[in-house]
């Protein structure tokens, strides 16, 4: 007997017409659908007339069900794997189950569709060249700039899915390392009744959610434009030493800002180079 296969479905992100024609032929056909939450994908399945099987797979049980779908498919059963919207594995379950099947000979086979990453880029008004997904930034504050910190360098676009209620907050981790200037888009409830992008730079859209409740409501998608060039080595001396002779007479913060806008260097690597000045000659 062949082995069967696992679809990996990709489902509405709110408009239920974004459903695709084939994917609606593949839910209806397979014998199992793994969902990410069966009562979730339940009123789905019901609103297209799918009555196909369903099992659980979450982060929480992904290993066990990978031992289980694997027996099925290799008993013949095709399989088609949801979340509870967009494309599954994209910060969502899944990985651990297509690696598996893939080492061992199960064909796995995509039916694309909506993923709000890639609808929140193709509207951000940013570079579509070259990007980075980042995914969900921790939830503690700390940790979260930490990891900003280590992205403050990367010239790609990236992106950033967060929980409506922490959107304030990593906006204002965003505009601490990333400083004021760079651009970014806020895009919300993406294809849903109250969709809504906000535009303009880290410091605008930082003090906009601040002021304004709607911006940390619904389904939320950050887009942040990368790292200018690095900056040639006159550019960084003549900041430099613009930056010592401003420490005579400014703080740190207030020194960085006026240095970096004045030669177009960067602020938050500034604003480093100057507490370390401070310390060293305290």
């Amino acid at each position: 007997m062949s082995n069967g296969i696992l679809y990996v479905v990709a489902t509405p992100i709110g408009n239920l017409d974004d459903l695709s024609a084939r994917a609606r032929q593949i839910l209806a056909s397979v014998q199992l659908i793994a969902a990410e939450d069966t009562r979730h994908s339940g009123k789905l399945l019901q609103l297209i007339g799918c009555h196909t099987p369903m099992l659980s797979l979450h982060e929480h049980n992904e290993q066990h069900r990978t031992v289980e779908l694997l027996n099925r498919l290799q008993s013949g059963m095709d399989v088609a794997l949801i979340s509870d919207a967009g494309t599954p594995l994209i910060s969502d379950p899944g990985y651990g189950l297509v690696s598996e099947l893939i080492q061992h000979g199960i064909r796995v086979v995509p039916i694309p569709g909506a993923c709000a990453a890639i609808a929140a880029l193709s509207v951000s008004g940013l570079s579509t060249a070259r990007f980075a997904f980042e995914g969900f930034l921790v939830a503690k504050s700390g940790k979260r700039r930490e990891r900003l910190r280590e992205l403050l360098h990367e010239p790609r676009t990236l992106v950033f899915y967060e929980a409506p209620h922490r959107c304030q907050e990593t906006l204002a981790d965003m505009l601490a390392v990333f400083g004021d200037n760079r651009r970014a888009a806020v895009c919300r409830e993406l294809t849903k009744l109250h969709e809504t992008s906000y535009y303009g730079t880290l410091g605008e859209l930082a003090q906009r959610a601040a002021n304004d409740a709607d911006m940390s409501r619904g389904e939320i998608v950050l887009v942040v434009e990368g790292a200018p060039a690095l900056e040639t080595a006159a550019t960084s001396i003549q900041a430099e030493q613009l930056l010592f002779t401003l420490l005579e007479e400014l703080p740190a913060s207030q020194a960085a800002k006026l240095a970096a806008r004045i030669c177009g260097a960067n602020r938050a690597e500034l604003y480093e180079l100057a507490v370390k000045h401070k310390a060293g000659k305290q």
